[in-house]
């Protein structure tokens, strides 16, 4: 039984997509960076999704006994896990700041 070796980190697709000038604000003004961020968001669920997908059809054929490899699906179950637990996370950061903004007084 051969052993794949573990895949190198690549960078969030959230950080890559976001143009920036060396003044640091975004490029194109807030409409290019609204859809910049809409589009990033929407990209890390759909990942999110995909690895929850590939954790379902793992735990699937390691029920009817169609893996040949254990780790593997244990593997792909572990990532769907860790990547919705840290979407959950942004999730309540992202709620306690709109929390925060609507306590403020104007």
């Amino acid at each position: 039984m051969a052993i794949s070796p573990i895949d190198e980190a690549r960078p969030a697709a959230s950080v890559t997509s976001v143009r920036r000038t060396e003044s640091g604000t975004a490029v194109g003004g807030a409409n290019e960076t609204a859809t910049s961020f809409k589009e990033a968001v929407k990209n890390a669920l759909g990942e999110v999704n995909d690895l929850q997908n590939q954790a379902d059809d793992m735990a699937m054929k390691l029920a009817t006994g169609d893996v040949e490899d254990v780790h593997r699906a244990m593997i792909a179950m572990q990532k769907a896990k860790l990547a919705l637990d840290l979407t959950i996370q942004v999730r309540n950061k992202v709620i306690e700041a709109y929390q925060e903004i609507m306590r403020m007084q104007v």
